[in-house]
């Protein structure tokens, strides 16, 4: 059960309704990040915002969804895993082996993709200040200097996902049940 109320288009602050209005036509549904984000409307703004323009990053959808994905299961949401498990399956058409790896925190079958999860759970582990050596082997893998810059604007959009579904409890959409995720117990 949310620790925070799930707006609706009708309870929402007025500032928050375009947002959710538009999650809505595009969707079908209100994921319930947008009706706990409502709650703060500058916080949906931020979250629709930095989407957006996360969206124009040099890097691929499948590229942007390993990072969401690898910070979703550092962070341990599981509703961002579920969210992002949906977008990296239906929409950037991961392969299953690398959705699979990637929920379950392991090495990636594609090198490229294992460089790029390297450096994102680099950088998430030393809050952005990464070795020469892992900088190095991410440039090694064909990434270039700005899109290191690029894993660290999708990690600062994943925290600010990761930590309010955290705080929240926010319950899983029915529309993802199919994707749930529980973290493993160490």
């Amino acid at each position: 059960m949310s620790r925070v109320t799930l707006q609706t288009l009708e309870s929402a602050p007025q500032e928050a309704r375009p947002f959710l209005q538009n999650a809505l036509n595009n969707s079908g549904f209100i994921p319930n990040l947008l009706a706990v984000l409502a709650n703060a409307p500058a916080a949906l703004e931020t979250y629709v915002t930095v989407s957006a323009i996360n969206g124009k990053a040099s890097l691929g959808l499948a590229e942007r969804e390993v990072i969401q994905l690898i910070a979703a299961t550092t962070h341990g949401c599981s509703f961002c895993v579920a969210g992002h498990t949906a977008v990296a399956q239906n929409k950037a058409k991961l392969p299953a082996e690398v959705i699979e790896a990637l929920r379950a925190r392991g090495e990636l079958p594609n090198a490229r993709y294992e460089a790029l999860a390297a450096f994102t759970r680099a950088v998430i582990a030393t809050r952005g200040n990464v070795s020469d050596a892992e900088y190095q082997a991410f440039k090694e893998a064909g990434f270039e200097e700005g899109q290191a810059l690029e894993v660290i604007l999708g990690v600062s959009l994943a925290t600010l996902c990761n930590f309010a579904n955290s705080f929240a409890h926010t319950p899983l959409n029915p529309e993802l049940a199919r994707y749930r995720w529980e973290q493993a117990q160490a």
